[in-house]
């Protein structure tokens, strides 16, 4: 079967009413036949049955053995980094999620875990930093925001000859268009705020792994800290998984010729998309991606964040919001949103500038976007100082 069939196939309908919908749980407890007997289920918080739903579903998703939902992305986050121990150090992407570098750098170095931030998409580089104290490597592919592409397999072949596990964040490309399983990854997580719910509509994270021991000791930091998804929320992003592939294509298509218009935008520096054959990883990302996703970034030839602002407060149909992956287009300008708890010195070094700006490419027809962007440039070049450097 093709994916589309098999995820609306893999969804199961309910075995008690016949109800083609997941129906939604809405219990703190079950009542037990005797102590300890019950049918699966004891407390919502160690299982519910529409959570378990998506749970089995964003597993056979992302070909993993078992899958576990959680209150948010940075939930996922944590329950992977509560696998190691004091002492124990993380190989990092350098461009990486703002919320995980605040969550790694603000509160797990108090405890004693290190983490060592590299440009991965060099596979090398990850190679070089491992020591005798690495656990874990953790990387994004694309990379949130300059869209950075990782040699997912070479990574894994790194971390499997060094005794290591990876983690890949998959939030940008989605298990529709990447599966970093199939390509070594020892554990994916997402956060299924963006492309798998898809509306803008709630907040949830995933982590899958790829063996049954790692999803065992996964499942245990998620009872044990409690921080699960809530079984509406459950039902909402399985309602988003049915149609996530239809999308994924769509964003994708949208932002292709987004970015492929910015090209020939003269207020533009740098556009960032892995679709381009200008993108530096673009040959990577053509041979472990069927989409190249719906999430584009660029900066503009004079680097100053009042211009950038003005531009993301001009757009109409592009919303300024943070998050990504809905249905409608949004902006931000992430040295002062997504990034922001981030040292300049650092964004800077993984190419978050200031005039940075990212843009979450919905399903909206690409030409109405296209305009809207154009008449938001039309608005910044107005100012007779930059025009007057644009065409120095």
């Amino acid at each position: 079967m093709k994916e589309q069939t098999q995820i609306l196939h893999s969804i199961p309908v309910d075995p008690l009413t016949g109800s083609i919908s997941t129906p939604i749980y809405q219990t703190s407890t079950f009542v037990q036949d005797a102590p300890g007997v019950h049918k699966g289920f004891d407390y919502a918080r160690s299982n519910n049955p529409t959570r378990k739903v998506l749970e089995d579903s964003i597993a056979k998703l992302e070909n993993g053995t078992n899958g576990y939902a959680f209150a948010s992305g940075l939930a996922a986050i944590d329950a992977v980094i509560k696998l190691l121990e004091a002492g124990d150090e993380v190989i990092a992407v350098d461009d990486i999620y703002g919320g995980a570098f605040r969550l790694f750098t603000h509160i797990y170095q108090k405890f004693g875990i290190s983490i060592k931030y590299v440009d991965t998409t060099n596979a090398a580089n990850v190679a070089d930093a491992i020591t005798a104290k690495t656990k874990l490597i953790w990387i994004e592919s694309p990379t949130n925001p300059t869209l950075k592409i990782s040699d997912i397999a070479a990574i894994a072949g790194i971390a499997k000859a060094n005794n290591l596990l990876l983690c890949v964040d998959n939030t940008f490309a989605s298990p529709a268009a990447q599966k970093p399983i199939n390509l070594g990854a020892d554990i994916v997580i997402h956060s299924a705020t963006k492309y798998l719910a898809g509306h803008s509509d709630l907040i949830a994270g995933l982590v899958v792994t790829a063996t049954k021991e790692l999803g065992d000791k996964i499942k245990f930091i998620q009872n044990a800290s409690g921080a699960i998804l809530g079984p509406f929320d459950s039902w909402l992003v399985i309602r988003g998984i049915e149609t996530l592939t239809l999308r994924i294509k769509q964003h994708s298509e949208n932002a292709q010729k987004i970015a492929e218009y910015l090209l020939e935008e003269k207020l533009i520096r740098n556009v960032y998309y892995p679709g381009l054959p200008s993108h530096h990883n673009h040959e990577i990302a053509k041979k472990q991606q069927k989409y190249f996703g719906g999430v584009i970034a660029f900066d503009l030839v004079v680097d100053d964040k009042d211009l950038a602002s003005q531009i993301v407060s001009s757009t109409k149909l592009f919303k300024l919001a943070e998050s990504l992956g809905g249905v409608k287009s949004l902006c931000c300008l992430p040295c002062e949103m997504t990034h922001k708890s981030i040292p300049a010195e650092k964004r800077y070094q993984s190419g978050v500038t200031d005039s940075l700006i990212r843009l979450s490419v919905g399903l909206e027809d690409a030409d109405d976007l296209i305009d809207d962007l154009k008449q938001a440039f039309v608005l910044a070049f107005a100012d007779n100082t930059i025009a007057d450097t644009v065409t120095a």
